[in-house]
């Protein structure tokens, strides 16, 4: 069921070896505020490795002894990975806190200081990501490949994390819209964003493959650079064809829910002919409250620098075929995209914590 998404430059030629060892990935979260100093919310900055957030979050419960949902975060990080991400915890009263006695394994607590207000799913203006790919083949396809992703984005696919193993949480939709109660609200919204998402995807292979991707037309939405603002266009000129060029503005696909799609004319014959695609998804969103929503079709990475690493730089290389080059990847994404989207469009790599456990990778860095 879980769809192969189409790619916009080509199936790479290149291979490689991501995720060799925990630092060849590394994520930094990047917040548009700082804990002012005061407030009912203890902010807590910790870096992390082999442990996934909602573990952590779990732990910094039983730590503060409180309730799980008064823990919160500002998004999802990668557990085979050196991540840093902000926590909150909802701690009413003056007590100060010294959290030199806080462990959690793999887990190292970098500063904590407390802010007036939540820290809501989604607060977060992106994340940094300095990532090494272990024995590239094709350099030549890897940089010319680079240089288009610069020039033009890559499609906004959702990455196949928000699918789970198999695309098991499709299957768990399409149980939740036959009947079956879920009443854990975090794995609820898992099973609903997933469908969402399928559909969204969808709408993005199919314009590329009716190559289209870049194609404006008359009742397209399209939304603003930096913001969330959208219009529907009415005409398409030299002007209009500019921005897109320009990035200032970029074409987008249906968030399904309940509600009149935006688009009107073709687009709007086309996303509700890729819904129907999907029909058991597109009908069951809407009766658990989801409305109609605009997502950015292109992807646009900023901040970004690709290299190839001195052979010294690769001591953990645990990887065959030594003598080939490694190459470090940074680049810097909005909140809510996939640094897995950019990279399936750079390089056909192998995922390399499909053989290493948690345990031998907590061993090979010190936190």
């Amino acid at each position: 069921m879980l769809l192969e998404p189409a790619y916009l430059h080509g199936k790479p030629k290149s291979t490689g070896l991501l995720k060799a060892n925990p630092q060849d990935f590394c994520v930094f979260e990047q917040l548009p505020f700082l804990p002012c100093g005061e407030g009912e919310h203890l902010f807590i900055h910790i870096k992390k490795i082999g442990a996934n957030t909602v573990f952590v979050a779990r732990e910094l419960a039983k730590y503060f002894k409180v309730k799980e949902q008064l823990v919160s975060y500002a998004g999802l990080k990668d557990r085979f990975a050196v991540t840093e991400q902000w926590f909150g915890v909802h701690v009413p009263g003056k007590q100060v806190y010294d959290l030199a006695d806080l462990t959690i394994e793999g887990v190292e607590v970098l500063s904590y200081k407390r802010h007036n207000k939540k820290l809501r799913t989604g607060a977060l203006t992106g994340n940094r990501f300095e990532l090494v790919i272990r024995n590239v083949t094709n350099l030549k396809d890897l940089f010319k490949r680079w240089e288009k992703i610069i020039a033009h984005g890559v499609p906004n696919y959702f990455g196949e994390q928000r699918f789970g193993i198999d695309g098991g949480n499709l299957d768990c939709a399409l149980a939740l819209f036959s009947g079956t109660k879920v009443k854990d609200k975090k794995k609820r919204g898992m099973y609903l964003s997933a469908a969402r998402s399928a559909i969204f995807n969808d709408m993005i292979n199919e314009r590329i493959k009716q190559n289209s991707f870049d194609k404006l037309s008359i009742g397209d939405v399209v939304m603003l650079a930096g913001t969330q603002s959208v219009f529907r266009l009415e005409e398409i000129d030299e002007v209009i064809k500019q921005r897109l060029i320009d990035k200032d503005i970029d074409i987008t696909a249906a968030m399904w829910g309940a509600g009149d799609l935006m688009t009107e004319a073709q687009p709007k014959i086309f996303e509700q002919e890729v819904a129907e695609k999907h029909h058991e998804f597109a009908q069951g969103l809407p009766r658990f409250g989801l409305k109609q929503e605009r997502r950015r079709i292109r992807l646009i990475i900023n901040d970004a620098d690709l290299e190839i690493l001195p052979k010294e730089a690769a001591s953990n290389n645990i990887s065959e075929n030594s003598d080939l080059p490694d190459v470090k990847v940074c680049f810097s994404l909005a909140a809510g995209s996939y640094a897995t989207t950019v990279l399936r469009e750079l390089i056909d790599y192998q995922d390399g914590t499909q053989r290493t456990n948690v345990s031998e990778i907590q061993s090979q860095v010190k936190i």
